[in-house]
């Protein structure tokens, strides 16, 4: 039988040689030198094949809105709040809906397949709620999009968000969210996560709060998440996004609190490019790199992911989702620049955020959907090392969007630089 689509000579991100057979939109067969035709064939010549980006924390109700109706001019988390409760009045449907869309098809563009996004509840109309569930219909046959009920102005703090974000979740919505750290105190932040994971729980359905996205070492709401999960049973539907109020606390108390996330089996979501910038911003010097534990919570065997969180909205004026850029980004801000930390960076903006998104047939294996990315490089580590050229973009078997390779400066397929000493000689 004809096969739809047959990939050659792909490297796979564990270094594997194969063929990949596309056939239904699903891969039928992974082996080194199919005998098969095809209605399509992509010669890969060695370049990097992988299962497509994602993205586990995104705003896509905020993103495209820099400017409106003011700029950030402090840089913080806070006055990016306070603006985007500027800006919630004057939303339209249609406004929303567009930059939405548009971001979807420069997401498509960079192999950003999946998108985790936070839609804020707290506007009485939901009219970003009912935009976006609009979009996710529109962008199904290119790019899957869960949406969290997201209380941005806090679950007990929003005169009726609570209310808000159970219609939310009967409009269809996807994800349970929060922000404890938001409220207006530690007891009502505690609170807020408990009686959002029971919503969760009674509802099946994942929970992603905002967690400690402070300079705080007192701010500790992901304690209370873990201990909620742990006692509900929520595992690895229960995510902590941003925690970078870690980055500040004494080492004695993390030492409690990383095998406590472990024993829980929630998820951690790491956003490097917002938290190295909006993070600090109080501090003089030294100042804090604002950026949660990653090294240590893989240590302990955590599934942490990374998102973008942002793209020229209150709260960030630059990014353009680009999922390398992002784990270009983590390798720095962490700081771990290990052969095998730089390869996992790859994976938490692929495999790991795929994990914490529970998506279903993920991944470059027979019986997977036929869903990946042909790079401009030898091997993850120059992928990020490059942030390389999307050759190819695959959904189901189609090819979407195609690149031109570029010339890049030491582009060296994975082999160590051999430089001419006499190149650099004095003239």
């Amino acid at each position: 039988m004809t096969l739809d689509l047959l990939v050659r000579n792909a490297t796979l991100p564990d270094g594997r040689r194969l063929d990949i057979a596309v056939r239904a939109g699903m891969i039928v067969d992974l082996a080194p030198g199919l005998e098969a035709q095809a209605r399509e064939i992509i010669d890969a010549r060695g370049h990097l094949v992988a299962p497509p980006f994602v993205d586990c924390h995104f705003h896509l109700d905020a993103t495209l809105s820099l400017g409106l109706p003011r700029l950030n001019m402090s840089g913080t988390l806070l006055e990016g709040i306070a603006l985007w409760g500027e800006l919630k009045p004057l939303l339209t449907h249609e406004a929303v809906a567009e930059r939405a869309l548009r971001y979807c098809d420069l997401a498509v563009s960079r192999g950003l397949l999946a998108v985790r996004t936070h839609v804020d509840v707290c506007d009485d109309r939901l009219l970003a709620v009912e935009a976006l569930l609009e979009v996710k219909r529109q962008v199904k046959p290119y790019l899957d999009l869960q949406l969290v009920a997201f209380p941005q102005d806090g679950y007990f703090r929003s005169a009726n968000a609570a209310q808000n974000l159970r219609r939310a979740l009967d409009l269809g919505v996807d994800v349970v969210g929060g922000i404890p750290h938001f409220e207006r105190t530690m007891e009502e932040g505690a609170a807020s996560v408990k009686a959002l994971c029971e919503i969760a729980a009674k509802r099946g359905l994942p929970i992603d709060l905002h967690c400690d996205e402070s300079d705080d070492p007192l701010s500790r709401h992901i304690e209370t998440l873990a201990a909620e999960a742990h006692r509900l049973g929520l595992g690895a539907r229960a995510t902590a996004s941003h925690a970078t109020s870690m980055h500040s606390m004494d080492n004695y108390y993390v030492s409690k609190l990383i095998p406590l996330i472990a024993e829980s089996r929630i998820n951690v979501i790491a956003n490097p490019l917002i938290n190295i910038t909006l993070q600090g911003r109080h501090d003089t010097y030294p100042r804090r790199r604002g950026l949660t534990r990653i090294p240590e919570l893989r240590a302990a065997g955590v599934n942490v992911a990374l998102g973008q969180d942002c793209v020229m909205d209150p709260w960030y004026g630059l990014g353009g989702a680009d999922m390398l850029d992002v784990a270009h980004m983590a390798v720095h801000a962490a700081p771990m620049t290990s052969r095998e930390a730089i390869a996992w960076s790859f994976a938490g903006v692929t495999e790991m955020a795929a994990r914490t998104m529970g998506l279903e047939g993920y991944g470059l294996h027979v019986g997977a959907h036929a869903d990946f990315v042909l790079l401009q490089a030898a091997d993850p580590i120059e992928a990020v090392r490059l942030r390389a050229e999307r050759l190819a973009v695959v959904r189901r078997g189609k090819v979407i969007a195609r690149t031109p390779e570029r010339v890049t400066a030491l582009a060296l397929e994975g082999r160590p630089a051999v430089l001419d000493p006499s190149a650099y000689a004095p003239r």
